[in-house]
């Protein structure tokens, strides 16, 4: 099977099928489910986008199935992102004592968080497969628990994309992965600053973060990693697969999540903290 899109710039592009990476039980009818409940096709999330991203697919339509089902991949877990990051600075109590600086952390990556998603979704001209999320009971109410989760995803984001930097069929697409990359890797970091900064009111402060790997670890020093770690994910199934307990309810339950309090994607027209950093082309 193949999927035909049309491209303003490059006619029709014939993008074939991507594989069949989600766990069966929750695929199809989660795929169906959850587009419906985003409520956005693919013309009204791409309005969303900046200028430049109407231009990211030029001279790039011959997408492969590796990597359409790595851009999939990518953009739930920006879209899982996203979510995080907005009901920290919306609802979890601990935000509003952090210093500024601190805020301003968790409210720049938030808006770079978006940025990703909706050039992602400007390639694959489809929403995410997932909008509806799971998170441990504890998860906006508890600092250590949020803090956790929070570089639990990170790790598995930064995994994923080193994933497509091996894997992606093209330079430019290699070259974007990383440039995103490197951003998740600084907001791990910037995450585990916030530790420290925790009041004690709200549990604080945090001196020691439990990551994907299970063990906890000091942030002191925050910027702990002298090489991004792969977690040996061997393909892109392997980062789904770290991901599922927040995609999937069944999955969310047997994982000791809270499965009766989904959190949904709220997608939205983000702003970039700095020119020079922004997205331009995928040459670079």
């Amino acid at each position: 099977m193949h999927d035909h899109r049309d491209d303003p710039e490059l006619g029709t592009v014939t993008l074939p099928a991507a594989p069949d990476i989600w766990d069966p039980a929750t695929t199809r009818k989660g795929f169906l489910k959850g587009a419906a409940v985003a409520g956005l096709g693919a013309t009204s999330l791409g309005a969303l986008a900046p200028a430049a991203l109407a231009r990211a697919t030029h001279g790039h339509g011959g997408l492969t199935r590796t990597d359409i089902a790595i851009l999939g991949a990518a953009q739930v877990a920006e879209a899982l992102a996203v979510t995080t990051y907005m009901n920290i600075i919306n609802t979890a109590p601990f935000f509003k004592n952090l210093a500024s600086d601190d805020q301003g952390y968790l409210k720049a990556a938030l808006q770079e968080e978006m940025s990703h998603y909706l050039l992602e979704q400007g390639l694959t001209k489809k929403p995410a497969a997932f909008t509806t999320f799971y998170y441990p009971s504890k998860m906006f109410t508890d600092a250590q628990t949020t803090l956790n989760i929070l570089v639990t995803l990170e790790d598995a984001f930064i995994a994923a994309y080193l994933i497509g930097v091996r894997d992606f069929s093209s330079s430019a697409l290699r070259v974007t992965a990383a440039r995103i990359m490197g951003i998740e890797s600084d907001h791990r970091t910037l995450a585990r600053v916030v530790g420290p900064g925790v009041a004690g009111q709200d549990g604080g402060p945090v001196e020691q973060i439990t990551g994907i790997q299970k063990s906890a670890e000091s942030v002191d020093p925050p910027n702990n990693n002298g090489y991004e770690r792969t977690l040996k994910l061997k393909n892109i199934g392997g980062a789904v697969e770290a991901l599922k307990p927040f995609i999937s309810k069944p999955a969310a339950q047997s994982a000791g999540f809270d499965p009766t309090k989904p959190y949904k994607f709220a997608p939205f027209t983000p702003t970039l903290p700095g020119q020079l950093g922004e997205f331009h082309s995928l040459k670079g």
